[in-house]
């Protein structure tokens, strides 16, 4: 499955492409997602735990960056993993690029997704409006990240990081259905009309 996500960011891109090629900070915006071992410089293992209402799901993988192309600012990287008790994985190709817009970012991502286990089971529509929320969270802190004071500005106290909370996909869930049943009355009420 093809997935096509774009967001903005107020910061210039220099900024922003050394903040996306640090696995590290990438985590950090993302709820429930550790870096928990640098395996090489393009090579990352990590864990990533979700909530679905009472049942929450972890699981283990690896990154890897394909390609780092600063000039153009592009990156592709290789992603893998398994659901910590076997139900499940997924396999993702990721490309990356930056273009500069309006004093700002703006960051195209268009990735290739496999899936296997529960989360196949969503459908693909769920799946996309999942990503989308994601991405919006993701894009949200790191903007929060990109404009904080620098650590130097602050007589060298860095702030501590927010902690730690779980993907609710439960919740993430509940927004995307609601925005499918919209979309389902529209087409229903848009198709049926005022019938004699």
């Amino acid at each position: 499955m093809k997935i096509e996500q774009r967001f903005s960011l107020n910061a210039p891109p220099e900024c922003v492409w050394a903040f996306l090629i640090d696995p590290y900070k990438v985590a950090s915006c993302l709820p429930g997602a550790a870096i928990t071992e640098k395996v090489d410089d393009q090579t990352y293992l990590g864990t990533i735990t979700v909530k679905v209402g009472p049942v929450t799901a972890s699981y283990k993988g690896k990154i890897r960056f394909e390609r780092l192309d600063p000039e153009r600012w592009e990156a592709e990287l290789v992603g893998q993993g398994q659901d910590v008790r076997g139900k499940g994985g997924a396999e993702m190709r990721m490309q990356s690029r930056l273009h500069p817009k309006d004093g700002g970012t703006e960051v195209t991502v268009s990735s290739e997704v496999n899936i296997s286990g529960i989360l196949a089971q969503m459908g693909r529509g769920m799946i996309e409006s999942v990503s989308s929320q994601i991405f919006q969270q993701f894009a949200a802190a790191m903007q929060q990240q990109l404009e904080a004071v620098p650590a130097s500005d602050r007589g060298g106290v860095r702030a501590a990081p927010p902690e730690a909370k779980l993907l609710d996909a439960l919740a993430l869930g509940a927004k995307v259905v609601g925005q499918a049943m919209g979309r389902a009355v529209q087409r229903v009420l848009g198709r049926g009309g005022a019938k004699p």
